[in-house]
């Protein structure tokens, strides 16, 4: 059963009504005022903001499966401005005003909305001067055990919301407290590191926070919210994003040996739906199917076009097609089956991503939960900020037996640039499709020494063009020009260019090379 995040609250608690620049608190809203007045309403008000993360992880995959070497378009010769798009990220050129980007925008700050609302009510206070967050005193009859939970529970929902817009967007407009829509015209762009002093404090409370309960311990109604072991482990990936390994090290450290996660021993069992919430799962964005408005569209987003039912009830949208060089790099993997789908034989063949793919009685209602973060993950994340070791080694090939490959040695790894391709392959691999690639690329940049998001691209071109991107209508780019799009510059995609035009109060700054 699922506990948490089930309860649709009317109103923007949980759906998106914003019309301005960054409405932050609408006024047609529940009044917020006079709602939060005893415990249960404030865990309505918070089941709110995890309901709130579904409608940014719709429009994710687009900038980081799509934008990566796994995954690409699936209709290159397409004329439909919604495949034109898609196309455009793939290749690095999308238009400020391109709609999906502000869909995830929007969707992003109503949600971090949502949280300040909780937060403001529950006393969180944040100073952006020192980076530092306290409690203030507060009315609602809730016991401090309570309220330091809740709050936990969101400043990882913020918190998460920051990290994934900071490495998407660089530098955006940091809103911890709710405001009114002058308010709101009245903030301009910050640095990068003032985002990431917000996310730390976040998840650093958070961290403190909630209880420390180990898996298997929480109890019915507490399984799938955030506890402390996500917020170290969501943590362990911003000081890794840093540069700050060490830091990286202690927490990660700190889960594998107090939390109670585990790998399970069957890689499609990790995805079950009759499995979820299961021992790998540190935090997963969570679906309802039934007719009540929180089924998983993936399953049909992303099986194959014009497959009837034969693949999924109502057919697919045939959208973020696996990469040619994924399904060549997973042959003999027992992780395959898992991730790659074929429909069809021969030239007819469709293959599609399966990892979400389960029955549905109705269209865009899927059971399938989304991880956002796993115990393979925080294995693996402890491997890259130790670097090339025996014990990283081991980290490694604590993922590979499940997958059926051998273990890596230091006789057949034996350099710091083989021991970096093989993180980053069995990372890969082992995350394909739950919108990790990108950032692992990205991060890369900072915490490897011979992985480079802008090659692992520009040879992800080379390995597809002739069967994929010279389809592209014309003007169709020559392999170089497609190259020459991967700029150090395009990592960021755009600020949506409505912000900056409708803001009559000042003039923010776009993103170079847009």
């Amino acid at each position: 059963m699922k506990h948490v995040q089930y309860i649709i609250l009317i109103g923007c608690l949980g759906l998106l009504s914003c019309k301005k620049v960054i409405d932050l608190y609408p006024q047609s809203n529940l009044n917020t005022g006079t709602y939060y007045s005893n415990l249960e309403e404030v865990k309505a008000g918070l089941t709110g903001c995890y309901n709130g993360m579904q409608r940014s992880l719709f429009n994710e995959w687009q900038f980081t499966e799509l934008r990566s070497d796994n995954a690409k378009m699936g209709a290159p010769g397409s004329t439909a401005s919604a495949n034109r798009d898609l196309s455009d990220l793939d290749m690095f050129i999308p238009s400020t005003s391109q709609q999906q980007i502000y869909n995830y925008w929007l969707a992003t700050y109503n949600n971090i909305r949502n949280t300040n609302i909780v937060l403001q009510k529950l006393g969180v206070v944040y100073d952006p001067g020192t980076g530092v967050l306290t409690f203030n005193n507060i009315n609602i009859p809730i016991t401090e055990a309570d309220r330091k939970q809740l709050a936990g529970e969101a400043l990882f929902i913020r918190a998460y919301h920051y990290f994934n817009l900071v490495r998407l967007f660089g530098g955006v407009f940091l809103v911890y407290e709710p405001v009114s829509p002058t308010q709101a015209k009245a903030m301009n762009r910050v640095p990068a590191a003032d985002i990431y002093k917000l996310i730390e404090a976040d998840l650093v409370t958070a961290a403190t926070s909630m209880n420390g309960l180990k898996f298997g311990q929480f109890a019915a109604a507490d399984i799938g919210r955030a506890n402390r072991w996500a917020a170290k482990g969501m943590l362990a990936k911003v000081y890794l994003t840093l540069g700050r390994k060490a830091d990286a090290i202690t927490l990660l450290q700190d889960v594998i040996l107090n939390s109670g996660y585990s790998l399970q021993n069957n890689y499609a069992n990790v995805f079950s739906i009759s499995n979820e919430m299961n021992s790998e799962i540190l935090f997963a964005v969570r679906y309802k199917a039934g007719g009540i408005g929180l089924g998983s569209p993936f399953g049909n987003t992303f099986a194959p076009l014009g497959t009837g039912s034969a693949v999924i009830n109502g057919d697919g949208d045939g959208l973020n097609y696996p990469t040619a060089e994924l399904d060549t790099l997973t042959n003999g993997d027992l992780r395959k089956p898992t991730l790659i789908g074929v429909f069809g034989t021969g030239s007819a063949a469709k293959w599609y991503v399966k990892k979400f793919l389960f029955p549905v009685t109705l269209v865009d209602d899927g059971e399938s939960d989304w991880p956002i973060l796993r115990y393979a993950d925080i294995l693996l994340m402890l491997a890259e900020a130790q670097g090339y070791t025996q014990a990283s080694l081991d980290l490694l090939n604590s993922v590979r037996p499940r997958a059926g490959l051998p273990n890596h040695t230091m006789a057949t790894i034996t350099s710091v640039a083989q021991f970096e391709q093989a993180l980053s392959t069995e990372r890969r691999i082992e995350f394909a499709f739950e919108n990790q690639r990108w950032f692992d690329l990205v991060r890369f940049n900072t915490t490897l020494t011979t992985i480079t998001a802008q090659q692992s691209i520009k040879d992800h071109y080379a390995d597809e063009y002739n069967a994929h991107y010279r389809l592209y209508l014309p003007p169709t780019p020559t392999l170089a020009e497609l190259q020459g799009y991967i700029t150090q510059e395009k990592l960021l995609l755009p600020i949506p260019q409505r912000e900056i035009d409708t803001n009559t109060q000042l003039v923010i700054p776009q993103n170079p090379g847009y």
